[in-house]
């Protein structure tokens, strides 16, 4: 039996929205990066990432109009100051489009997941096969060009072993004991993401007009250094590579290629997805100092998005998504 006849959830109807204005601004960003890079080889990717993007927004636009709701406005052209000056590298290019990759595989699973209706489910797995063939194609062409930073390798045991001791748990006092496997997946993953976090906070506060705004990356700058240098720490601490910054990949370009609506929203979203990954660090950590780290990270997070809410909404650039309808105000008498 088909079910496409039914209304979407409120649920439903917030993933297009959120799909919508996100694909927009990382649409106009990778317009830029089409037009400043160098190598043939990049720039077919983000043709490729870009091609893929418009059958989905096309998809985006249908299913949010035929439910009668009125399309988002996003980012558009207008965002975009054609024939700026390069302000990233090729290699940052690459890299950017990796980690917004990932973003996106996060955020098309998230959507399928509450996802009722057929066509609906079907579009969100078409957009996840689309960002797995994205990051395969960005993984490769690192490697390719041996751009990609590979994770610390482990010496395999002799046979299985279980924990003995309730010390495991213990990073502050006592002997503690070295970083497990599953704690290094987020523990790599969250500082190469505060990484381009910090390269686009330089770049962006390089070129924005604004004081404010200025203040704002600057503060963010701050924020993802501190995480950066705190979580290095703990794999620095047993003898653990990091991972290398970007920020040699930006270059000393005044010159804005984006609105500052566009750059701001930009790093509020990656200060929002980065609570997520945070936490998602937290809930499978056992050790306790680790533990410590993601908490701190998550409360200035909180702290940076309250204050990036606050200039978005003076300047008018938040949209405001769907809400719950009035009751109260329906039953006013007319």
């Amino acid at each position: 039996m088909e079910y496409d006849h039914l209304k979407l959830t409120a649920s439903e109807i917030g993933t297009l929205w959120g799909e919508y204005v996100n694909g927009t601004m990382t649409e106009v960003v990778n317009r830029y990066m089409i037009s400043i890079l160098e190598d043939t080889s990049i720039k077919e990717v983000f043709e490729i990432a870009l091609e893929k993007w418009e059958k989905q927004k096309q998809q985006l636009v249908s299913f949010i109009e035929k439910e009668g709701f009125p399309v988002p406005i996003g980012f558009t052209e207008s965002d975009l100051n054609k024939g700026a000056a390069r302000l990233f590298s090729d290699t940052f290019c690459l890299n950017y489009l990796h980690i917004m990759t990932i973003n996106g595989l996060l955020g098309h699973t998230t959507a399928f997941s509450v996802s009722v209706r057929k066509d609906l489910r079907e579009f969100y797995n078409s957009c996840d096969n689309d960002a797995k063939r994205m990051y395969d194609l960005t993984i490769e062409l690192l490697l390719q060009k041996g751009k990609f930073q590979r994770d610390p390798y482990f010496y395999p045991n002799e046979s299985p072993e279980f924990i003995s001791t309730k010390d495991f748990t213990d990073g502050i006092f006592g002997k503690g004991r070295l970083l497990s496997a599953t704690e290094l997946i987020s523990l790599s993953l969250n500082i190469k993401k505060s990484i381009m976090a910090k390269a686009l906070s330089i770049g962006f506060s390089q070129v924005t007009g604004s004081k404010e705004v200025r203040k704002f990356f600057e503060d963010l700058e701050k924020a993802a250094d501190g995480n950066i240098q705190s979580l290095s720490r703990v794999m620095q601490k047993d003898n653990l590579p990091v991972p290398m910054s970007w920020e040699t990949e930006i270059t000393m370009s005044k010159d804005s290629p984006f609105s500052d609506k566009l750059m701001l929203y930009h790093m509020g979203f990656l200060a929002q997805t980065a609570q997520v990954y945070y936490g998602t660090g937290l809930a499978t950590t056992i050790r306790s100092d680790l533990g410590v780290v993601y908490e701190k990270a998550i409360l200035k997070s909180l702290a940076i998005t309250k204050d990036w809410f606050d200039i978005m909404v003076k300047n008018k650039w938040l949209e405001q998504p769907p809400l719950a309808p009035n009751r109260k105000e329906l039953a006013q008498d007319k």
